[in-house]
């Protein structure tokens, strides 16, 4: 299935080159942080349109970024298991436009979530304190300090914490397979059985919806993995009925 040979620089250009790009961006992380004490993931994360700190190339930039070394190596051995089937299946240009797509697509579902909570924080506070939030909180947060009104607090922190990482594309990718491939198995580390690749994706599906449904303040962004995987199923289902094929 892959006519593209073997080893890392015998991979798909897209797949390769998303790999390269990220692992490159979490040495220049590193390196920015320990030599200059600049935090980039501040930088270049993604902050809700209402934060001082949002520019609107974060959109794209976030999905390279990644917290640390397993955030990215999770996401990029799965970039690398069914990443490459994919771009093998459907060439380059398309593979990259679904991968950006999964991307961009998680990010507006994380960031509607986002403004759902903004909206009933807001509602919580009185226009003063509101207004403290807007104008002082990203000062304060720079400085280690937080509000001590519980809301304002959540509001300042909302507000103030960046997301970085590629798991929305990712699970677009993941979901692409199972959606090509269904009944491919797929030998699971834990526990060390097969499965198909249909009851995979949708383990992870009903997964990710439980934990964006249970725990909305998480630190991990369920909504934008179940967004990745809803953009990249209706981009599946509209090249379905415009084209004769997916190749």
């Amino acid at each position: 299935m892959n006519g593209y040979g073997r080893g890392f620089f015998a991979m798909p250009p897209v797949v390769k080159n998303i790999i390269m790009l990220n692992v490159l961006m979490l040495l220049i992380y590193y390196g920015a942080g320990r030599v200059f004490d600049i935090d980039l993931n501040s930088i270049l994360g993604l902050y809700f349109p209402k934060s001082e700190q949002f520019m609107p190339v974060q959109i794209v930039t976030h999905m390279f970024m990644h917290g640390g070394i397993w955030h990215l190596v999770f996401n990029m051995y799965a970039l690398y298991i069914f990443g490459q089937i994919l771009e093998n299946t459907w060439g380059p240009k398309r593979f990259f436009i679904y991968y950006m797509i999964c991307g961009l697509g998680a990010a507006l579902t994380h960031e509607t979530v986002i403004a759902f909570q903004y909206s009933h924080l807001a509602n919580s506070l009185s226009p003063e304190n509101l207004q403290a939030v807007l104008s002082e909180g990203t000062a304060l947060f720079k400085q280690g300090q937080g509000f001590t009104d519980p809301d304002m607090l959540k509001l300042q922190l909302l507000l103030n914490t960046p997301t970085v990482g590629a798991s929305g594309a990712i699970f677009g990718v993941l979901l692409a397979f199972g959606v090509l491939f269904p009944n491919t198995q797929l030998l699971l580390l834990i526990p060390p059985m097969p499965i198909k690749a249909k009851w995979l994706v949708l383990g992870y599906g009903a997964i990710e919806l439980y934990l964006a449904l249970t725990q909305p303040g998480s630190n991990i962004a369920h909504a934008a993995h179940l967004g990745g995987m809803l953009f990249g199923y209706i981009l599946i289902r509209y090249w379905r009925k415009t084209t004769n094929t997916l190749y």
